[in-house]
């Protein structure tokens, strides 16, 4: 089975962000550092301690894959027209609310999650590390 997941890239924040991630959504956390590789892959300078890799996975299969960018290397904010979708079933209102709460701490509000014109429960913000999230809730959700 194929799957599709978010990537997000950070200069110097992803471990934060994961954890942060991980506080509000649950799931298991593997994170893996530029050190972590050792001598078969020597850690660009400056960077041993950086996220080389990092996943969220969720109790659901959900998955949330971040990286700090070393010097040197082309970055661009998470944020480039790129946004973060989560979105279930009505009965999971009440977890994907926790969620959006959780997340949305410390960010940039956008719109607030509430019953929108299509029916579904509906919200975005801008978390604390710049990164765009949208909230789609109800029976029709991610249609």
């Amino acid at each position: 089975m194929a799957t599709l997941s978010p990537y997000i890239a950070f200069k110097g924040q992803a471990r934060e962000a994961l954890e942060f991630y991980q506080s509000a959504l649950g799931g298991e956390l593997s994170i893996m550092s530029y050190s972590d590789l050792g001598e078969a892959m020597p850690a660009p300078p400056g960077a041993e301690d950086l996220v080389m890799h990092g996943q969220l996975t969720l109790e659901d299969g959900l998955v949330l894959m971040a990286s700090d960018t070393p010097e040197g290397v082309d970055y661009e904010p998470p944020t480039s027209g790129v946004t973060v979708a989560m979105s279930g079933s009505a009965d999971e209102l009440d977890r994907l609310r926790g969620a959006f709460d959780a997340l949305s701490q410390g960010g940039r509000p956008g719109v607030p999650l509430e019953k929108a014109l299509w029916g579904d429960y509906f919200g975005q913000f801008t978390d604390k590390y710049g990164v765009s999230w949208m909230f789609d809730i109800g029976d029709e959700a991610g249609v």
